[in-house]
């Protein structure tokens, strides 16, 4: 953004005083209409299965997120083209919560040989339409040439924005950070299972030519199958990576092979349990094992250096606990992300 442009945002801004009261997400003045890059928060863990939070995650980044200086020695400035978070969905936000407490109620009874077998009908029907919302809210800022970045939630809620994604691109990757597969069918009876997202990407979203994932460590045998038989499927395993450091091979040659089996066009999912668990102690199922933050920058900031695109984002699974630091690791994590992307459609 011009500084001498009219009604510049910037003209008052001071990006080393403390955060404004009243300004949007990381203390910054923009307003939906002049901000590049909208981020959409869905508050939603409705199919979670293990423990909650998630959908306090967006709010909880959002107060984080004041405390991330604007400074970024590798991307300066890129903020300066303007982020803007919208405001949650309170009707998605009630209905995540009416029906967490029943889903609860529904794995317990699975857990315990029985179950209520009403309840995945209910909960499909939620998160379909939940998914038609993301999708139209999306298509919609994508329609205004705005770049886009979901926040959840859980693991599921970026189908939508990807579907929508699918309309305008025909072909493009996405890189799934992550310690879950993610590619089990109807996990637990709900078609819309956080655990079951990049099932549903890569039946739903034909676009989507090549999915490739990293750090996963916890899986199922159905997954492995699916992940041995498809070509659009490439996984780095926790344990494969760590064995390619063990035996010297430099994190640039690693990152240089995962980018190399992504299409130019790239989209990023970003399950914040993909990073060792002392960066996100209270994300709902987290793994031993995973990426370190600084790891996980430069692998996305390597996308970039092989001259491949970013066309949106997603950043899920951010539990806040007692502390703030899942949500401080959270807030840093996203604003690299944005940076990324802004400098990406630069």
């Amino acid at each position: 953004m011009k500084k001498n442009e009219k009604n510049n945002p910037l003209d008052n801004f001071n990006a080393n005083d403390v955060a404004a009261f009243g300004n949007n997400i990381f203390g910054l003045p923009f307003e939906e209409n002049n901000a590049k890059l909208l981020l959409m928060p869905v508050p939603w863990e409705v199919t979670v299965s293990y423990s909650s939070g998630t959908a306090k995650g967006p709010d909880a980044i959002f107060d984080a997120s004041m405390q991330v200086d604007l400074y970024d020695a590798i991307l300066p400035n890129a903020w300066q083209q303007g982020i803007f978070m919208q405001k949650p969905s309170k009707v998605l936000a009630k209905t995540s919560n009416n029906l967490r407490k029943e889903v609860e109620q529904y794995i317990d009874g699975l857990q315990r040989g029985k179950s209520n077998s009403s309840t995945p009908k209910k909960v499909n029907k939620a998160c379909a339409e939940m998914n038609d919302f993301v999708e139209n809210e999306t298509e919609k800022l994508i329609a205004q040439n705005k770049l886009v970045g979901l926040i959840g939630g859980d693991h599921s809620t970026p189908l939508g924005f990807i579907r929508a994604l699918g309309k305008h691109h025909k072909d493009f990757g996405v890189l799934q950070i992550d310690a879950h597969c993610d590619l089990r069918n109807a996990y637990e009876g709900f078609q819309y299972s956080h655990a079951s997202i990049m099932y549903n990407v890569l039946k739903e979203v034909k676009s989507v030519k090549k999915l490739v994932q990293v750090g996963i460590r916890d899986y199922c045998e159905e997954e492995m199958n699916l992940i041995s038989s498809s070509k659009k499927v490439k996984t780095f395993f926790d344990k494969e990576l760590k064995q390619m450091d063990y035996d010297g091979e430099s994190w640039k040659a690693i990152c240089d092979k995962i980018v190399a089996e992504l299409p130019n066009k790239v989209y990023i999912s970003f399950d914040i349990d993909g990073l060792d668990p002392k960066l996100c102690p209270n994300t709902g199922t987290p793994v031993a094992g995973g990426l370190e933050f600084e790891q996980a920058v430069y692998l996305m900031e390597t996308i970039l250096a092989a001259n491949k695109k970013i066309i949106g984002f997603d950043l899920n699974e951010v539990a806040p606990g007692k502390d703030e630091w899942d949500a401080n690791v959270g807030a840093r994590m996203l604003f690299k992300m944005c940076h990324l992307i802004l400098k990406s459609n630069a």
